[in-house]
This record gives structure tokens, sequence and C-alpha cells, in this order.
């Protein structure tokens, strides 16, 4: 719903009537001018001096500029009374001086035309600031009479797809799906969740979920530090209360502000999709708690597509039946923190945490055969450390990285052999700095680094042994020996005869 300000501003100009009863036409000269703007003159010519303003007819006032004239205040004055404040209606303001530019009648016809409609804009906006501000609850904006405005921060939304995200890193899911997912918002948000390998929107709108795919697909950085686990996302176009065999063996299904949506013969028919079939081990529904909408001037319901709004013991009564009827348990939390003095009315979205039963979930049949229902929207998959090129490239980057740490450390401390005799200071017969400070506690990958053979110089060739080399924590992690990490090396990194070192020029950076 857009504010009266705003189809003010789109409504066009055109001539009004003129409200004061003294017509300006017969005023003298320098007496007539619309006190709105102010005692200053507007460029009005002299018959006299055609080219100027004479300071002694028109009170000797300078023109302000188009910025001061957009910071001055609006006056609340009519063509008929004497305020001397200035108006905020830059695009009036020049047309006035158009019409100055021009003189004679125009002027006088210009200037009559903008003090009408400056005073009709000035009594719109008397009555608008006689109405209480606006509440916006999602995004729908709605009048208020009498009641204070409730602000959250951050917006009720983002603590909605907040809470889903804390269930994720909590129970590590591997499979999610998000049913009603319209601009793709929570997938956006659970794709880069380390845990997850496939992620999965449903909605009723086709057009949405084509213009809001692009957001899930991968960025440069995705190819440049890979994930480690795959990841596959995909939006189909259907209905949740469809069968479809690709929803079924899930880890956890999110119903964001979903049932509410649905009338009495669809809400029948959700838990039985939902519950019945696709029963994935978690499941978070959450829906406005009707309650809260007393702090709100809603007519009706937050949204005009709402088809019911339930109280906290309406959702808990009808959660707690589905619960019960298809191996459940549940427990109600919510978003949204009502203001200091209002707590009894809950939160302002409340929500339920189904988890299926243990002796359900031992007992469920996951069939994957049946029919597809859902057409495939968007469809996409991220690079990942357990595709071999991927994995093979990141190896080779980390090989590089610390084979030219090593090399470099070597060298400066050759060049710190070759300067300690110029720097012997008295009582240090050694010449060497021993600093007094406390020895660094070594954590166990320290000790594992200390205990592996050490890199080695002969000639102008520096070696790096490949047992150092995997004795580091992520090179371990992703070549798990020797002979793995030989064999991603392959002919890409030079190594010694027998193939137990990577050989590189000791003065020579280019080679990398």
């Amino acid at each position: 719903m857009e504010t009266s300000d705003m189809a003010l501003e789109h409504e066009p100009q055109r001539p009004l009537k003129d409200t004061n009863p003294m017509s300006w036409s017969q005023e003298p000269r320098g007496k007539g001018l619309n006190p709105e703007l102010g005692s200053g003159h507007l460029g009005r010519r002299s018959r006299e001096s055609p080219g100027r303003c004479p300071r002694r007819r028109c009170g000797g006032g300078r023109v302000k500029s188009r910025g001061e004239t957009a910071r001055a205040p609006v006056s609340g004055a009519g063509p008929g009374e004497r305020r001397g404040r200035r108006f905020a209606a830059p695009a009036l303001l020049r047309n006035v001086r158009w019409s100055a530019a021009r003189g004679g009648a125009s002027y006088r016809k210009g200037l009559q035309e903008t003090a009408a409609l400056l005073f009709q804009r000035n009594l719109k906006t008397k009555a608008e600031n006689n109405m209480e501000c606006n509440s916006v609850v999602d995004g729908n904006v709605k009048e208020v009479t009498s009641k204070k405005v409730i602000k959250f921060n951050p917006p009720l939304y983002k603590q909605r797809y907040q809470f889903v995200k804390n269930l994720v890193e909590q129970h590590q899911p591997k499979k999610v799906a998000d049913l009603g997912c319209g601009d793709v918002c929570l997938l956006a948000i659970l794709k880069y969740q380390k845990c997850i390998e496939e992620l999965v929107g449903v909605d009723i709108n086709e057009g949405r979920l084509k213009w809001s795919g692009s957001r899930l697909s991968p960025c440069v950085g995705d190819h440049l530090d890979p994930r480690e686990l795959d990841l596959a996302i995909t939006l189909y176009h259907g209905s949740v209360l469809e069968k479809d065999c690709r929803l079924l063996g899930f880890d956890l299904a999110a119903c964001i502000e979903l049932i509410e949506h649905f009338d009495s013969e669809d809400l029948a028919k959700f838990p039985e999709v939902v519950f019945g079939y696709m029963s994935p081990a978690m499941i978070v529904i959450s829906t406005p708690n009707s309650e809260f909408n007393s702090l709100f001037p809603c007519a009706v319901f937050r949204d005009s597509d709402h088809k019911f709004e339930w109280s906290r013991v309406q959702f808990q009564t009808w959660a707690l039946d589905v619960a019960s009827r298809y191996s459940y348990s549940v427990e109600f939390t919510g978003v949204g923190e009502p203001p200091t003095g209002a707590e009894d009315v809950g939160y302002c979205t409340q929500i339920g945490v189904f988890r299926k039963k243990a002796e359900a979930a031992g007992l469920a049949d996951l069939e994957h055969h049946g029919e597809h229902v859902y057409e495939v929207v968007y469809t996409t998959s991220y690079p990942s450390l357990q595709q071999i090129n991927y994995r093979r490239r990141v190896v080779i980057y980390l090989v590089y990285r610390e084979v030219s740490r090593l090399r470099q450390k070597y060298q400066v401390g050759l060049r710190q052999h070759e300067l300690e005799p110029e720097f012997v200071a008295p009582g240090n017969q050694t010449g060497k700095f021993t600093p007094d400070l406390p020895v660094p506690v070594l954590t166990e990958d320290d000790k594992a680094m200390e205990m592996a053979p050490q890199p080695f110089c002969i000639e102008d060739k520096f070696y790096v042994p490949l047992q150092r080399i995997i004795a580091y924590p992520r090179l371990g992690h992703l070549c798990g020996n020797v002979e793995k990490l030989r064999e991603f090396l392959g002919d890409v990194i030079e190594l010694n005869c027998d193939g137990s070192a990577v050989k590189v020029d000791l003065n020579d950076c280019s080679d990398f």
C-alpha cells in the first residue's frame, strides 16, 4: 500500500483555482508575491530595467539556491497568510523562474498557479501529519491509528532464516528441502553450510523460480576454493501437496510461512504428504502468531493471501495432533520477541520443530521409485574436493606454496649466517642473537613437523622431502600417503631421481 506522500509525488501538476479572494493581478507590483516564497524575490524583471531587479521595489532579499530551497521546511500557511518560510519544491521553483523570465502576465499567472498548488499540498501535508506512522511486518504496510511502530532488528524474515541455519549447524543434515521456497533466500544461505550435500526447493510459482535460480549458481571463488563435499541444488516447480519420490529420504524439510496460505482442504492434505509420505527426519514449520496481531493495526491478516492465522493454542493443538499421528515429537519456540510490557502475546512468528521418533525412523522404508510429478526448473552442482581434478589442483597449489615458503626461509637463514660476524655484541662471543623470549608450546601438528625430514640443499638445488610435505595436516588429509601425493604431482612438479623429494632451483624463483 503506497503512502499518501507517494501518491502526491506522482500526481500531475495541473492548474488549480486561486483560493485568495483578492486577485493577484490587481495588487500593486511587489505586494502580491506568494508569502510561501519568503521575503526574497524570485528574479522578477522590472519594466524600467528588464535586465535586473531593483532591490528597492522587491524587498531586497536574495534568491536562494536550489539546494537551500530543497532543505527549507514546508510552511503550513496558505496564499493569504504571511509567513516568511521557504518551501521545499525545487521543480515548482524552476517553473516560477521560467515564468519570471517571460515577464508580465505569464509571470503573475505562474505565481498564482504555484501558490494555489502549494496551498493544496500544504493542506494535504497537515492532514497526513495528523495520522500516525506506518508499521511494516514482512514488507506489508498497514495504517496505524494509535499504536507505536514495532521494528525487528534484524528483520523478521532474516530471523526465521537464521533459525533454520542454526538448526543445520547443530544437527549437520546432508539433505535439506525448502518447501515453498519462494525467492530461494533460505537456499542461498544454506548453500554455504559445509555439511549439506543436496539442496532442494519446491514452489508453485514457476516464473519466480526461473528468475531466482541464478542466485544459487557457483561463483569464481567456489572454483578457486572448492568445497570439501559435493553439493547439488535443484529447484522444482510443483505443489507441496503432491507426492514426488525425489523428495524422499531428506534429513530436514523447512516450511517457512507456508501453511497459512492453505485452505482447509489443502491443510488436511499437507500432513499426509509431508509427514506421512516424505517423512523427513526433521521438519520445521513457522506460521504467524495471531495473538501478536493485537500490537499491529491489521484489518484481518498480515497478508492478503493468508487463509488463516492461528493463536499459539491453535497451532500447538494442530501440531501435537499431527506429531501423534505420524510418530514425531515436537517442540515449540519462535522468533520476533514482543516489546517490553507485551510479553504475554508471545513471539511474532511461532515455530514448531518436529523430530521423527527413533522407532519410526528404523521402520521407515524409503522406496525411491515412483512417479516424478515435479518439473525441474533449475539445477546446478558445485566443485568439490571429492572430484579428482579439483583435488589434484588444490594439492599442487599447496605443494607450491609450502616449497616456496621453505626455500625462502632457507635463503633468509643463509643471509643471516653470512652477516652474523659483523654484528657481534659485546659479551656475546658466539655472535648469535639470544632473545629472552618464552619457548612456544608445540602442538601435535608442530611436533609432527619437527619429526619430519628437513629440507636440504645440494649445490644450487633445493630439495624438500615428500615425507615432510605430507606431514602438513591439510596435505595429509587430501593425499593420505606419499604414493598418492607422488601421483597427484605427476609431471607438473619436478622430483629428484628416486622420487622422494621435490627439486627446485635455490636462487631462481621463476619456476613457480
